[in-house]
């Protein structure tokens, strides 16, 4: 039998914010173990961005991320900021660019923040376990002890990161939200996000042709002050919608509650088609296929019972009104999700009021951490997911350092 190993903090999950934590803790003089079950290491930072990873955002801030608790993740977030990380690429000289809304990608490869991570752990002196799975977490005196697949290991500080369901064929599992519940922490239902949304098949009868047109739209749901909205792009897919623009708003989504799309973002459909009545022998099709891909303006119109070479002048006010309200809110019930299987986040997860939001401990857990997707932290699709990941790694890392050396009375 192999001899217990013991370090001062253990992380469990070597992904965005677990490397982040393990680096920074184990920088600051701490033993550090780095534990995960992968074969390949950080594999969700390299299919991000389609390979280029979009690592941050340079307007992250509290207002783009969805929470039980939304005011938790403001402390990380003002400690580490996007310019803190781009300060760590250019120690590294990796190079990048921006390409949309404050979205940065690496100019070359996603390998290149992996490496960069990978470093950073070096620099710290962190031992790495990989792939080891971790079959058991105990308590054990001031600290913890985990069965796993390498042998027994005790550490005073355990931080888990492990992340939430997203991706399942990548490594996904539930090891996060079963440790949370074996310490009496509460969670947050988790749910798919940033996820394309489906229809049934009677609903998505007159569309499903139209599978792979883009376009750029507004779209809304939900009501009140609990309304949110977009303008991106939307992708329309065999089984329903995709896109940017459908990605965002699905965190917002609620099953039973419907979306609503702007076709024409900031213009009046219905003047556009009134005008284009007057004094013209246009036909509908023809203005419509100047406003929307010609292929949805057919299937528009037909949709809406009015054939596609009727001629503007021949319409009725009252029908070209009711045509532009649709263009301008096309309101749907989608019947659910791609599911975990697409979704790139997980919504939900650790409940967040249950950590110190300056530290991700458990409050009452002493010597439990929690970081990165694993907690009820949800950021807007475009790098703030990973800047959510670089900030609670970090804070997590710096916390269990100074608590271990607090303790040893340094």
């Amino acid at each position: 039998m192999r001899a217990m190993e013991h370090f001062d903090i253990a992380v469990v999950g070597a992904g965005a914010a677990g490397m982040m934590c393990a680096a920074v803790a184990g920088q600051a003089g701490r033993r550090v173990v780095l534990i995960d079950h992968a074969p390949r290491l950080a594999e969700k930072i390299r299919i991000s961005g389609g390979g280029r990873c979009n690592f941050t955002n340079l307007h992250a801030g509290p207002a783009n991320y969805l929470s039980e608790n939304p005011h938790f993740c403001r402390s990380a977030l003002a400690r580490y900021t996007p310019r803190d990380f781009l300060d760590l690429l250019a120690r590294h000289r990796i190079d990048w660019h921006e390409k949309h809304k404050g979205q940065l990608f690496c100019n070359d490869s996603s390998e290149a923040i992996i490496e960069m991570l990978r470093r950073e752990c070096e620099a710290g002196g962190v031992v790495w376990r990989r792939p080891v799975a971790v079959r058991e977490v105990r308590t054990a005196g001031q600290g913890y002890e985990l069965a796993t697949d390498a042998g027994q290991i005790a550490c005073r500080a355990l931080v888990v990161a492990t992340g939430g369901l997203s991706i399942p064929k990548i490594g996904a599992t539930d090891f996060a939200y079963r440790i949370a519940r074996q310490f009496g922490l509460k969670l947050i239902d988790p749910r798919p996000a940033l996820v394309p949304l489906t229809f049934t098949s009677a609903d998505w009868a007159p569309f499903a042709a139209l599978s792979g047109l883009s376009l750029e739209v507004e779209v809304a749901t939900g009501q009140g002050r609990k309304r949110q909205t977009f303008v991106e792009d939307l992708l329309l897919t065999h089984r329903g919608l995709s896109g940017p623009g459908i990605l965002q708003i699905s965190s917002f989504w609620q099953p039973g509650q419907p979306i609503e799309i702007d076709l024409l973002p900031g213009r009046d459909a219905t003047q556009i088609l009134l005008d284009g009545k007057a004094g013209s022998r246009r036909q509908l099709g023809n203005l419509l296929a100047s406003l929307l891909p010609a292929r949805l303006a057919t299937v528009w119109s037909e949709a809406q019972g009015i054939a596609a070479d009727a001629r503007l002048a021949d319409l009725p006010d009252r029908t070209l009104r009711a045509l532009g309200g649709t263009l301008a809110q096309w309101s749907l019930l989608p019947s659910g999700s791609e599911g975990w299987r697409k979704a790139e986040v997980t919504r939900g997860g650790v409940d967040t009021r249950e950590l110190s939001s300056t530290s991700m401990m458990a409050q009452r857990v002493p010597g439990l951490y929690f970081v990165g997707e694993a907690v009820d932290v949800t950021g807007w699709l475009g790098g703030y997911n990973f800047q959510w990941a670089w900030a609670s790694g970090v804070a997590a890392g710096q916390a269990c350092a100074e608590a271990c050396a607090l303790a040893d009375g340094v």
